[in-house]
């Protein structure tokens, strides 16, 4: 009983004290993510610092506050240091994304509320792919691949849309480096820099009318022929003619 006592009172410590070396931890796995990609991050982040701090620090000697602006400095620099830091290692991210299957994708569903993204609507053999978002920009449709074989595909997805929702603007964005195409750690502030046309209840109409259409995934076959072995089925569903 007394070593159950004792683990039981341990335990309300142990679910509090893992909660800030989770964050250190988070912390020193994405530094060593940017790191691999930055070399310099260490260097820049203490000049950040250091030098942040010793501004103010020689400013409160100035003005006879040495103390209260050595505090201060601590402050200001910790808070550089962290905005320098968040920058360089979301620099870092997208650096290591660049050129890879599904990466705009994943810039687009990390986007704020007011977009609705639905991933993988159009795609060919070469595995160039065309994602959709719903705005109060109207519509976007982001491709990734060969520019070449994406507008064939961006034209057959505008055509497809403007049979549904005729009078809503589209924009398209090709993710890449080349000219006329937006760098993936550029879309999603391209995204946010056009023009709000539409509604909020707009933007839902929209995006129903759309997913009503159906997209890659919903609109691949369901293959034929008797069920496998072995095939376990969600709660409620039975097959048929069983």
């Amino acid at each position: 009983m007394a070593r159950k006592k004792k683990a039981d009172s341990a335990t309300p410590g142990t679910t509090e004290n893992t909660e800030n070396p989770g964050r250190l931890k988070q912390i020193g796995l994405t530094y060593k993510m940017a790191k691999r990609v930055d070399r310099r991050i260490g260097w820049i982040l203490s000049a950040v610092g250091l030098g942040t701090f010793g501004v103010l620090l020689a400013i409160g000697f100035l003005i006879g506050r040495p103390i209260y602006l050595g505090l201060f400095g601590v402050l200001i620099a910790l808070l550089a240091t962290a905005i320098v830091f968040g920058r360089r290692a979301e620099r870092a991210a997208f650096s290591q994304m660049e050129g890879r299957p599904g990466a705009a994708a994943a810039v687009l569903e990390n986007m704020k509320r007011g977009i609705s993204f639905t991933p993988a609507v159009a795609m060919n053999r070469q595995q160039d792919i065309v994602h959709r978002a719903v705005g109060k920009c109207g519509i976007v449709l982001v491709a990734e691949g060969n520019p070449n074989r994406l507008r064939t595909l961006l034209a057959a997805e505008k055509r497809k849309m403007a049979r549904v929702v005729s009078d809503v603007p589209v924009h398209d964005v090709i993710v890449g480096d080349a000219k006329g195409q937006v760098p993936l750690r550029k879309l999603r502030s391209t995204i946010l820099k056009f023009p709000r046309v539409l509604a909020g209840g707009r933007v839902t109409e929209v995006n129903d009318r759309l997913r009503a259409m159906g997209d890659l995934l919903s609109n691949m076959p369901v293959p034929k022929g008797p069920m496998p072995k072995g095939l376990k089925l969600p709660k409620g569903q039975m097959p048929r003619g069983r």
